[in-house]
């Protein structure tokens, strides 16, 4: 199947509240395990995704730009997330990290960039001035355009609290992790009712479900593998959040 022919795989998306659409499933990149230029290649060119998740901190940018670049998928089919790091928290720092990560990744702009972290580790300042600091800064590059949407990744609802306190912007996301084993059903509440869509990851629990009875029955009642069945369940999950 061609770059093209994959198009046709429509993924359906999720309403942000500043009405751009998120596809639900992405392809997640991380330190981790390694990096595989050719699964990325794949994804994108033969199994139509074009949702991609990274990170400053998982070091793999700079080949994603390749991989895209390779897989002859179009920028504008895509949406592209990356990460602020703790490291790099601060107003201008912030700015600084955001237009090199944009550099590495080989586009204009992100459609969504996200606070890694809650916690900052600054010497100076507490973690809520740290957090509202760089959110301000994610608040500028959004309405200068750089950044299509803003979120939050691993915040609970004590964070979530204080920056709606101290800032202007609703983040548009929290990427919190969310599998069978992990189900953070105060979190998914309290985001759905401020109009914070909750993106889950790590839907195989890090390889946890791939060897779960339970799961493992699963997938041989439907014929589908273990992974299939996670993601699934992710996905279907959404109709009651």
């Amino acid at each position: 199947m061609s770059a093209k022919a994959g198009a046709k795989l429509m993924c359906p998306t999720v309403p942000l509240s500043n009405g751009r659409h998120i596809p639900i499933l992405g392809l997640g990149t991380s330190h981790f395990g390694g990096y595989s230029h050719s699964a990325v290649v794949y994804a994108l060119r033969e199994c139509g995704i074009r949702h991609i998740d990274t990170a400053k901190r998982y070091g793999c940018e700079s080949q994603l730009q390749e991989a895209i670049r390779d897989s002859g998928v179009a920028r504008e089919e895509l949406w592209i997330t990356t990460k602020l790091w703790p490291d790099e928290y601060g107003y201008q720092t912030t700015k600084q990290a955001c237009l090199e990560s944009c550099r590495r990744l080989g586009v204009q702009n992100l459609d969504l960039y996200l606070m890694h972290w809650p916690d900052c580790r600054s010497p100076e300042k507490s973690n809520r001035e740290m957090r509202a600091e760089t959110w301000r800064a994610l608040e500028e590059l959004y309405d200068e355009g750089v950044c299509r949407a803003i979120g939050v990744s691993n915040f609970l609802i004590p964070h979530l609290e204080q920056l709606k306190e101290d800032c202007n912007v609703v983040p548009h996301v929290n990427q919190v992790e969310y599998h069978p084993f992990y189900r953070p059903q105060e979190l998914v509440d309290y985001c759905k009712a401020e109009g914070i869509v909750f993106e889950g990851y790590c839907p195989l629990a890090k390889g946890e479900s791939l060897t779960h009875p339970t799961i493992i029955e699963l997938a041989k009642k439907y014929n589908r593998t273990p992974s299939q069945i996670c993601i699934r369940w992710s996905v279907q999950a959404r109709r009651f959040q």
